[in-house]
C-alpha cells in the first residue's frame, strides 16, 4: 500500500462545493419526478414488530444525518460516514459520538482494516482514514487511489469499497446524467466516442437541452471507468474489473469471494437488479463500453440486439415499486443464529420501500440466480435504508440517506428477540420445480397463486412487464413433513420472474408466515426439467 498523502484539504473542500452546487439543482428537478413516480411504500403489518425490536439512534444536531458509510467496529463501537464528509465513531454503551475524520467529499462506504484503520470512498479517491497518534482521531489520510476520471457531472457518484480476503478493493462508479454536463476541466482522459467536448461544456445552453443531450445518451461515460467496478490492489495499483453498471450503490463480497452488486432502475435497466458480478463481463448499461480496451463503437449507435449478445444476466430483478425502487447495500446475516436467518442468503435494503429483501441464491448450471423476499416490512424501519453492518452480538445497524431523493436520515438498530416465526427457509430449483423449505411445519397447503413475467432490454427509462401471464396451473406438493413445497411449473423460460404468493399459509401452530411472496429469477434451467 503507497503511502502518498491525499490532495490538499483546501482543494477537495473546493471541489466539494463546486460539485455540491452542480447537483444540488439537478437534485431538485429529479426529488419532484420521484415524488410524482416513484415513491412507494410497503403494505406494512405489526407481525414483524413481535419479533424484531428496531431502535433509532440520537445523533448530534450539528451533524446532516445522512448516513453514507457504516461499520460496527472490532472493539464494539459504531464508525458512520455522513453526507457532509465527517466520520464519527459511536460508543454504544456511554451513547456518545466522537468525531474521527472531516473534510470528505461524499464518502459513500466504510470499511475497518485489520489495524483499526478505516477505508472509504469519497468521490474523488479511494481513502485510508489513520489514527497514527492513537488519540482517536484520524491524523492522515492516505490516497491509496484516484485512478479513475471527474468530469464534474453530479452525477459520478462513487461506492464502497467491498474488500476480498486477498485485501483486494472494490468501488463502483456511477455513469454521468444528461440533465447536466461535463466541465472545462476534467481529470483524466475524455472520451471521443459521442458529443464532442464543446458541445459538452456548453450544456447550460437551450440547445443542448432541446436538441443535443440526447446524442450522450441518457447516461454517460465519457471519463475513466465510469460504470465500471474497479479492483484496487492493496498496494494501490487499479484495475478495470467489470462494465455495465448505472448506478451500483452496493457491493458486497461473500464468503467464497463473490461479488454482488446492486443497481437502479433506468435507461437500459428495465428494472433493479443484483448482479454476481465476475472479471471481464458486461452487465447491460452500454455507456461504459468506451473504456473497454480495443473497443471503437459509440454504444449511443448500438442496437439492443448488438448489446444483449454481450450482456450477463442479473441474478436477481426487484419487480419496481412492487419489491424495490433503489436497492442498496447486500449484507449477510451473521453465521451463528444471532438474527433469526440463515447465514448463507443477503439482506439488501432499499432507498423507497418500508422493507429490506431476502435474496437467497441458488446456482443451477453454474450460473448464480435465486430468490427474493420481503422481508421486516413494518413503518417503524422506514425508509432511506442505505447502509448496513452486524455488530458481534447479531445486532443489525441501518444507515439512512436521501441525497434530495426519496429516502430518510439517521441510524436505526434492529435486534431479532430470539423467538422463532415461520418464514421460508431456502428456495431452489430442481429438475422436480421449485423447492420453497420452510423454517416450520405448515398447518395445511397455503392457497398459492402463480404468476410469471419479463421486461424489455431496451434505451428507454425502465420497463413495463412483459409477457405476464397471471393464471399459471401448476403443480403443487406438500412434503410428508408439512416443510416443503414443490412447485412444479408446466413450462419455464430463461430471463423471466416466477412469483409465487402464499396466501393464508400458517405454521401448524398457527404462526402467519413472514415474507409470503417468493420471486425467483430464472437464468438457468436444469437440465432434466
Amino acid at each position: 500500500m503507497t503511502k502518498s498523502e491525499s490532495k490538499p484539504m483546501k482543494l477537495i473542500n473546493a471541489l466539494s462545493t463546486i460539485y455540491q452546487s452542480r447537483y444540488v439543482v439537478a437534485f431538485t428537478f429529479v426529488t419532484t419526478f420521484t415524488t410524482v413516480s416513484f415513491c412507494a411504500t410497503a403494505n406494512t403489518n405489526d407481525d414483524w414488530d413481535n419479533y424484531y425490536d428496531i431502535q433509532s439512534i440520537e445523533i448530534p444536531k450539528e451533524i446532516n444525518a445522512q448516513i453514507g458509510g457504516l461499520t460496527a467496529l472490532r472493539n464494539g463501537k459504531l464508525a458512520a460516514a455522513f453526507h457532509r464528509g465527517e466520520v464519527l465513531i459511536y460508543d454504544q454503551k456511554t451513547r456518545e459520538w466522537q468525531h474521527f475524520a472531516h473534510g470528505l467529499h461524499e464518502p459513500l462506504g466504510l470499511f475497518e482494516l485489520a489495524d483499526g484503520s478505516l477505508v472509504t470512498t469519497q468521490m474523488a479517491e479511494l481513502t485510508r482514514l489513520v489514527d497514527e497518534d492513537n488519540d482517536g482521531k484520524a491524523d492522515f489520510y492516505q490516497n491509496i487511489s484516484d485512478d479513475f476520471g471527474l468530469s464534474g457531472n453530479y452525477h459520478e457518484f462513487a461506492f464502497g469499497p467491498a474488500v476480498d480476503s486477498k485485501g483486494n478493493y472494490y468501488i463502483s462508479l456511477n455513469v454521468a446524467s444528461n440533465y447536466a454536463g461535463v466541465f472545462e476541466n476534467v481529470r483524466g482522459t475524455f472520451s471521443p466516442l459521442g458529443p464532442s467536448r464543446e458541445v459538452m461544456t456548453n450544456w447550460r445552453n437551450d440547445e443542448w437541452k432541446t436538441n443535443l443531450r440526447h446524442t450522450a445518451g441518457r447516461m454517460f461515460s465519457r471519463v475513466a471507468y465510469r460504470g465500471w467496478v474497479l479492483k484496487i490492489t492493496p498496494d494501490g495499483k487499479t484495475l478495470p474489473y467489470a462494465s455495465g453498471f448505472r448506478s451500483p450503490n452496493g457491493l458486497y463480497i461473500d464468503n467464497n469471494d463473490e461479488l454482488w452488486v446492486t443497481d437502479n432502475q433506468g435507461d437500459w435497466l428495465a428494472t433493479s437488479p443484483l448482479y454476481h458480478v465476475e472479471e471481464g463481463k458486461f452487465y447491460g448499461h452500454p455507456a461504459s463500453l468506451v473504456w473497454k480496451e480495443g473497443w471503437d463503437k459509440d454504444p449511443v449507435k448500438m442496437t439492443a440486439k448488438e448489446l444483449n449478445a454481450l450482456r450477463t444476466p442479473p441474478a436477481a430483478l426487484f419487480p419496481h415499486a412492487e419489491l424495490a425502487n433503489s436497492p442498496t447495500q447486500p449484507i449477510a446475516p451473521p453465521k451463528l443464529k444471532q438474527f433469526g436467518l440463515p447465514a448463507d442468503e443477503m439482506l439488501i435494503g432499499d432507498m423507497n420501500q418500508q422493507r429490506l429483501i431476502r435474496f437467497l441464491p441458488d446456482e443451477v448450471n453454474g450460473v448464480m440466480q435465486g430468490a427474493s423476499i420481503p422481508f421486516l416490512e413494518t413503518n417503524k424501519l422506514g425508509i432511506g435504508n442505505n447502509r448496513f453492518s452486524f455488530d458481534t452480538d447479531g445486532k443489525l445497524w441501518i444507515g439512512k440517506t436521501h441525497l434530495g431523493w426519496a429516502g430518510d436520515e439517521g441510524i436505526k438498530s434492529v435486534q431479532w428477540n430470539k423467538k422463532d416465526f415461520l418464514f421460508v427457509e431456502d428456495v431452489i430449483l430442481s429438475e422436480d420445480g421449485f423447492e420453497l423449505s420452510f423454517s416450520m411445519p405448515l398447518n395445511d397447503m397455503p392457497d398459492i397463486s402463480f404468476e410469471s413475467h419479463t421486461y424489455h432490454y431496451h434505451a428507454d427509462y425502465g420497463s413495463p412487464k412483459v409477457d405476464h401471464d397471471k393464471n399459471i396451473k401448476v403443480l403443487t406438493t406438500l412434503s410428508k413433513d408439512k416443510k416443503t413445497i414443490i412447485a412444479k411449473y408446466p413450462v419455464l423460460q430463461s430471463g423471466y420472474i416466477y412469483t409465487m404468493s402464499l396466501n393464508n399459509a400458517r405454521s401448524s401452530s398457527q404462526q402467519r408466515l413472514l415474507g409470503d411472496i417468493v420471486r425467483y429469477t430464472v437464468n438457468e434451467i436444469p437440465v432434466n426439467y
